[in-house]
């Protein structure tokens, strides 16, 4: 039985999200009632606040469950770079949602959503690469692999937001090769100074 009120509440939920996504791509969120989802999906306007606070939150859920999702199924993997190609092909497929949002939530806000889950990756994959490249044995601390870390998140946030607003040209599969490179090339070069310095 409690299964299948999950099971119901996750409909609900997906259905809403279905429909908010739908509206995204034709006005601006601030023109977007609960009136327009709830009639998409036949639902009662009270269904609506047994899930959700407002349509903000409603949209913070839709990118959780679908953008961030995606980069989730790739933590702790070597696969990293293909987590960031299916967030950049997520953006893509929903270049008019992202934009919607975008501009209705404020580039800090967007980009602050993506960071946090941009940060599990990008941290694993700089210990990977610092252990491969024996850069602890160079006197790196963890503070500093936290404090590369954090530079490479802000780093990939800001060209995920360029991208999407078409201030970059590039293709996504061409934007990994070009993180990877910088992600390597930095950290080889970390390890470099750390020994040039005697730290």
């Amino acid at each position: 039985m409690e299964k299948r009120i999950h099971a119901a509440a996750d409909q609900t939920k997906q259905a809403l999200a279905a429909a908010l996504k739908k509206w995204m791509a034709q006005k601006p969120m601030d023109k977007i009632t609960i009136h327009d989802l709830t009639e998409c999906c036949g639902i009662r306007r009270q269904n609506f606040y047994c899930h959700f606070a407002d349509i903000y939150d409603l949209m913070r859920w839709m990118f959780q469950e679908e953008a961030v999702s995606t980069l989730r199924q790739h933590e702790g993997t070597l696969l990293w770079q293909e987590g960031l190609l299916q967030l950049f092909r997520y953006l893509e497929e929903n270049r008019a949602v992202c934009l919607c949002a975008l501009k209705s939530v404020g580039r800090d806000d967007l980009k602050r959503f993506f960071e946090a889950d941009i940060h599990a990756i990008i941290h694993r994959t700089v210990e990977q690469i610092s252990e491969a490249v024996g850069i602890a044995r160079a006197g790196v601390t963890a503070e500093d692999i936290a404090l590369m870390t954090h530079v490479y998140v802000v780093a990939f946030a800001g060209v995920l937001e360029s991208w999407l607003l078409g201030e970059i040209e590039r293709t996504p599969e061409e934007l990994i090769v070009f993180a990877d490179c910088f992600l390597q090339d930095h950290i080889r070069g970390a390890k470099i100074r750390m020994q040039y310095l005697g730290v």
